[in-house]
């Protein structure tokens, strides 16, 4: 039986052209080894899962790398790139931050860090969330973070910069990390799915790549749980299953609705959607999100900004034609206001439904 290996690990990216995402910042660092003007200390910041530790290592691996391509990568088949991509590299230390937090920790590795490589010009020091780090380990750390020996370089990583003091902020060269694009997110996952033989309905990518918040490595987690649960075959509705999602049929069922002042048919359609064990307050905030993304669909200009699959963004597109801007506007001043007071309520559910009524009426007052 074979080994099985999650996929963020399996797909993690082992050159800087793989990254997805941050494409700024990649090329800055490989400008920085073409040019041989590197930092003695960087500092990346962002949020989880959008690849600050894989990016440390990549250059970490490159700068020791024995055969730089033309386009400056890493060749991955000299003996420094093999001992990287097999973890037995004595060039790349990582340290955890959150339980190496103490001086004695620092300590240690500031002994270590006077030692010089073996093989390769460079030490590269991990320091992953870097904010943990105590007061006392932060300025046991100041001295050796601003002149550390030549063959040393620090890449510090953290997701809360505003927890580090500004006298380290002062020694590093700093790259924020972007959440990434719904769309880079889908289309790496397309690439993934291709890669393991899943066929999976672009719709249901879609809702995965929502899901992870910006995250790849969320995203690559919720695909592997999906792909457990459903098998090589995964639809748009084992997806929404399986992640507890509203479908976008009630939406757009209740939008038609709506328009045509179907109150009961409204209230019948919300009562289905509590059966089906989802919150209000979760129904509230995905009914504001459906009108924004009814809005943007208004004006050719704005369509780009709806970040769904092709068959639904057609579904949303035909719908707007049928929705005034006064509607729209309406319905969504009305459903961020019950998305504001749903949590002081007594009566939850009554608040929805007052506020489902009033949509309903928005079209029949011009009558």
């Amino acid at each position: 039986m074979n080994e099985f290996i999650v996929s963020a690990r399996k797909y993690r990216p082992s050159t800087f052209i793989s990254v997805i995402g941050q494409q700024s910042i990649t090329a800055t660092l490989k400008n920085a080894i073409k040019n041989n003007q590197m930092a003695h200390a960087y500092l990346f910041c962002g949020p989880r899962g959008v690849g600050k530790t894989t990016c440390a290592r990549i250059f970490a691996k490159t700068i020791n790398c024995q055969n730089i391509t033309a386009d400056h990568e890493p060749c991955n088949e000299c003996e420094s790139c093999k001992a990287f991509n097999e973890n037995r590299s004595y060039n790349i230390h990582e340290l955890d931050a959150a339980s190496n937090n103490s001086v004695d920790d620092i300590r240690t590795l500031i002994d270590q860090v006077r030692i010089p490589p073996q093989l390769g010009h460079y030490s590269v020091y991990i320091i992953d969330e870097v904010h943990m780090l105590s007061s006392s380990a932060f300025n046991a750390f100041l001295k050796t973070l601003e002149e550390p020996p030549k063959h040393a370089i620090f890449i510090l990583a953290t997701t809360e910069k505003h927890k580090i003091l500004p006298t380290i902020l002062s020694r590093c060269q700093i790259f924020d990390f972007n959440r990434i694009k719904i769309a880079d997110i889908s289309d790496h996952l397309l690439y993934v799915a291709k890669s393991e033989f899943v066929e999976i309905e672009e719709a249901g990518v879609n809702i995965i790549a929502h899901k992870a918040d910006g995250a790849m490595r969320d995203a690559l987690s919720i695909f592997d749980q999906i792909v457990s649960f459903s098998g090589k075959k995964v639809t748009y509705q084992d997806v929404i299953s399986n992640l507890n999602v509203l479908d976008y049929d009630y939406y757009f069922k209740l939008t038609d609705n709506f328009l045509v002042n179907e109150i009961p048919e409204v209230l019948t359609t919300f009562n289905e959607i509590l059966d089906n064990g989802f919150d209000g307050h979760h129904f509230i905030t995905g009914l504001s999100s459906h009108f924004r993304d009814l809005l943007v669909c208004k004006d050719v200009s704005t369509i780009k900004l709806l970040e769904v699959g092709g068959e639904i963004q057609e579904k949303y597109k035909v719908q707007a034609v049928k929705c005034e801007h006064d509607f729209l506007l309406n319905g969504l001043e009305l459903a961020t206001q019950c998305d504001l007071n749903y949590k002081t309520s007594q009566n939850k559910r009554l608040l929805v439904e007052l506020t489902l009524i009033k949509i309903s009426q928005i079209t029949q007052k011009k009558k």
